[in-house]
């Protein structure tokens, strides 16, 4: 019997893209039911299932944490993948956090290494 393991939501959209047969185990840091990779968490459905670390929803509370390190700072740059499939949410969650605390929030986009040099 094959399996597909997908690391990350890119590669588990491009599994479930390619079959609607094959069984696909993912990890992603995005909701799934968001970025359409099952119907819901309770009940997947399809042939995809896996594990969310719902780390998008962290940004909020990590924009936090740094204000506790740094509480002078009032300026923070933000690095985010533009082709990460929850990247809006997830900038308009910290963004919004930002506002509450009074920071100003400067977001950089950068899919690859040489788009962040060029930073």
């Amino acid at each position: 019997m094959a399996v597909i393991a997908a690391i990350g939501p890119l590669a588990a959209l491009a599994a479930k893209g390619a079959t609607a047969t094959i069984p696909i185990v993912f990890t992603v840091g995005s909701d799934p039911v968001e970025i359409g990779l099952v119907a819901s968490l309770g009940r997947p459905a399809g042939n995809a299932t896996g594990v969310n670390i719902f780390s998008a929803e962290l940004g909020a509370k990590r924009l936090g944490l740094l204000n506790d390190l740094m509480p002078i700072a009032s300026v923070v740059a933000l690095l985010v993948n533009p082709h990460f499939p929850n990247v809006g949410s997830y900038v308009s969650e910290v963004e919004t956090a930002a506002r509450m605390i009074g920071k100003q929030i400067h977001v950089l986009n950068a899919g690859n290494e040489d788009e962040i040099d060029a930073r």
